[in-house]
């Protein structure tokens, strides 16, 4: 990703604004073997308590590592209970990045993140129902599968 990814100018203005980047060999002992990286490269999301939320391994390039970081951020966000934060970033994930392998996801914790802010259990049935839509033999369709008997 040195070669590829990072040197793009978008990269390097996403992670200067959004993230604080650490590079870890593999090889690094402790915190390799504490975050339970052995390829690279492997990208964690972290809060600021160090617990991890999101995790990506291999290669990914500048047009999909936004988005990741940006799912990142979102369940972030979500497991924090942040939900108007985690709503906006999976909602940008789905517009600004609507090419991206990582709407789909984005979509089903969507659904989620609206759920837990108004408790309307509809909302996961709408993320079912656009997933079905627009991806229907996606891993998170079938995840979202049980949402569908929500009337």
């Amino acid at each position: 990703m040195d070669a590829v990814t990072y040197p793009e100018k978008a990269v390097i203005g996403f992670v200067s604004n959004h993230v604080i980047p650490l590079r870890i060999p593999s090889d690094q002992r402790p915190l390799a073997q504490e975050f339970k990286v052995s390829w690279t490269p492997t990208l964690v999301t972290l809060d600021t308590d160090g617990k991890e939320h999101h995790r990506t391994v291999g290669f990914l390039p500048p047009e999909e590592l936004i988005p990741s970081l940006m799912l990142g951020i979102g369940k972030t966000c979500l497991d924090l209970g942040q939900f108007n934060e985690a709503i906006g970033q999976f909602e940008k994930i789905v517009t600004e990045h609507a090419r991206s392998a990582a709407v789909p996801e984005a979509i089903f914790f969507l659904g989620v993140a609206r759920y837990k802010h108004t408790k309307d259990p509809k909302n996961l049935r709408l993320a079912y129902d656009r997933l079905i839509a627009d991806f229907p033999n996606d891993e998170w369709a079938k995840r979202a599968r049980p949402y569908s008997l929500i009337t």
